[in-house]
């Protein structure tokens, strides 16, 4: 059976608290798996606000109603009010996903830190980051993260060995058409297999030629009638697809499975392939439609 491979990115203590209960429900009516991916440190979405100069952010959020999604309350953390502690407020809430059944792994420790600063930063400030990550996980979870999805696809090499450190299975950080094992400028393997995301996200696309949260399932759904060897990665949020547009996704579920699709997470995806055998290829920087700013590429 096909498969196509749900990747959930939880940014937000509300899209944790709210969002992640809501898809938990969905994805059971659904009989879908998933693979949520937590922001496990301090919510300090406030400090995005920074990001109001770099080219293209203020059309998208003009597109995309980010008050409406996240809430005023949320984008002031980290500014005017301190920002909660995601991991230590919410372990019980965490576990609860795992043991109902769904892959748990890491999003990032401070998601708004890593988004914007990760790929201008050395090794070391990148292994403190995902160590704290690393740690809090261990702590809530009592066993080490298998997977990791970074924070605004947003990477480094350095990231990439040390996950491999960290004995992960796999990782989703990037965007691609299909699964692959890094490599380092030498051509040598670097850290662990990587599935991309190979969808475009719902942020990305409403506001766009003509496209809004009552049709934009029908434009994914057309992008999904071919299904790739290596299947299908797309990535929600717990706070757009768990929140306002939840019946976007149900109807997007719906029609995943009307076209033959097994909705799984992203280790049941990794697992029906041969990871000996994966090609070998580079994690680049680039652009890609309907995002501000550079984000991590399959080469």
């Amino acid at each position: 059976m096909k498969k196509l491979a749900l990747k959930i990115d939880v940014d937000t203590w509300r899209g944790t608290r709210e969002g992640v209960p809501r898809l938990m429900d969905m994805l059971k009516r659904h009989q879908a798996g998933a693979t949520f991916l937590f922001s496990l440190g301090p919510d300090h979405t406030g400090r995005a606000i920074k990001r109001v100069f770099r080219p293209g952010f203020l059309s998208k959020v003009s597109r995309t109603s980010v008050v409406e999604h996240y809430g005023i309350r949320t984008l002031l953390y980290g500014t005017v009010l301190p920002g909660p502690d995601i991991g230590k407020r919410e372990a019980s809430l965490l576990r609860g996903v795992r043991d109902a059944g769904f892959e748990v792994g890491i999003h990032c420790w401070d998601h708004i830190k890593w988004q914007d600063y990760v790929a201008g930063k050395d090794a070391a400030w990148t292994r403190a980051e995902m160590k704290k990550a690393a740690d809090r996980f261990r702590e809530i979870f009592g066993e080490n993260a298998r997977t990791h999805g970074a924070a605004g696809w947003q990477i480094n090499d350095a990231a990439l060995a040390y996950q491999k450190e960290l004995d992960m299975l796999y990782a989703s950080d990037g965007r691609g058409t299909h699964a692959f094992q890094p490599v380092d400028t030498a051509g040598q393997p670097l850290g662990v297999p990587q599935l991309p995301t190979t969808l475009p996200t719902l942020d990305e696309l409403i506001g766009l030629d003509g496209l809004t949260s009552d049709n934009v399932h029908l434009h994914l759904l057309k992008l999904t009638e071919a299904t790739p060897e290596t299947g299908h990665v797309y990535t929600l949020h717990a706070e757009l697809e768990g929140m306002r547009l939840m019946d976007t996704f149900d109807r997007l579920l719906a029609g995943w499975t009307r076209q033959g699709y097994q909705l799984v997470s992203c280790v049941d995806l990794f697992h029906s392939l041969d990871a000996a055998a994966l090609p070998k290829g580079r994690v680049v920087m680039g652009e890609i439609p309907g995002r501000s700013g550079t984000l991590a590429l399959q080469a």
